[in-house]
């Protein structure tokens, strides 16, 4: 007997998610269960996954894993490192203290920003994106001395309450000098993305840490330059705020919105 059934074209799989932006924290218990949705429904069917920073709120330090919440992060992130996906990570202006315990624990492997990579036939850049904010000359500043590993060693040596204590000052100064700032200084900086361009050699960057998703087209060179800006996580609102991108075996870049919908 002949099957007259038609025969289907397999679907692209998912060869990357990338996420950013989430700010967990226990205080956002549906945006903290959005991200358990997203790794349980979404992150365990992909190859890879990508956090490109600021996962948490704030990072104090690995010895701060043992906090029950952040212990369950860890967990669900291992859960999906142990299914065969392979995670990765780069810091986030709120979580660069993130180190290799944290990464041991959760079965990822922490990249540098930015960082290229070679996957369905492109070539793409991944940054977290404060780094291109350089009108913002104040938090370059901060910036520089904070990534210093020498300030990062000291920092660590105090005991975890002084040093949450000190985070909690340094996000309410954030918060207050934010309000004083224009948007165009908090956004990131032309110049400096072309920058990025040009270190890599690559035409496509995903980045995040503005707030403001978006797919801007560059079309003034000699090649298309495509800058994806993703969304950050905010469930304990309403309406909802979210979302991310995967990459599928076609070599086709998709965004979807908090509620799961495909952007066009």
């Amino acid at each position: 007997m002949t099957n007259t059934s038609s025969v289907q074209e397999a679907q692209p799989q998912a060869v990357a998610l990338f996420i950013s932006d989430l700010h967990l924290q226990a205080s956002l218990p549906r945006t903290t269960q959005a991200f358990y949705d997203f790794l349980e429904q979404h992150a365990s069917r992909a190859e890879r996954l990508y956090l490109l920073g600021d996962i948490f709120e704030y990072w104090a330090g690995d010895d701060d894993i043992e906090t029950p919440y952040n212990r369950d992060i860890v967990n669900a992130l291992r859960r999906v490192s142990d299914s065969g996906v392979a995670v990765y990570w780069i810091a986030g202006n709120r979580d660069f203290l993130v180190g290799h315990a944290f990464a041991e624990a959760a079965g990822l492997t922490i990249l540098e920003d930015p960082h290229v990579i070679h996957l369905a036939g492109r070539d793409i850049t991944l940054a977290h994106g404060d780094a291109q904010c350089t009108d913002d000359t104040a938090y370059m500043a901060f910036r520089a001395q904070v990534r210093q590993p020498a300030w990062q060693q000291q920092f660590l040596g105090m005991p975890l309450a002084q040093r949450k204590a000190i985070i909690e000052g340094v996000r309410q100064n954030s918060k207050d000098a934010n309000k004083e700032k224009s948007s165009e200084i908090m956004d990131v900086n032309a110049d400096a993305i072309r920058g990025v361009y040009e270190q890599t050699g690559t035409q496509t960057l995903i980045h995040g840490h503005t707030h403001r998703p978006a797919l801007h087209v560059d079309e003034s060179g000699s090649q298309t330059r495509l800058r994806y800006v993703l969304p950050d996580w905010e469930y304990d609102v309403e309406p909802a705020r979210g979302g991310w991108m995967s990459l599928t075996s076609d070599g086709v870049l998709h965004r979807f919105d908090a509620a799961g919908n495909e952007l066009k």
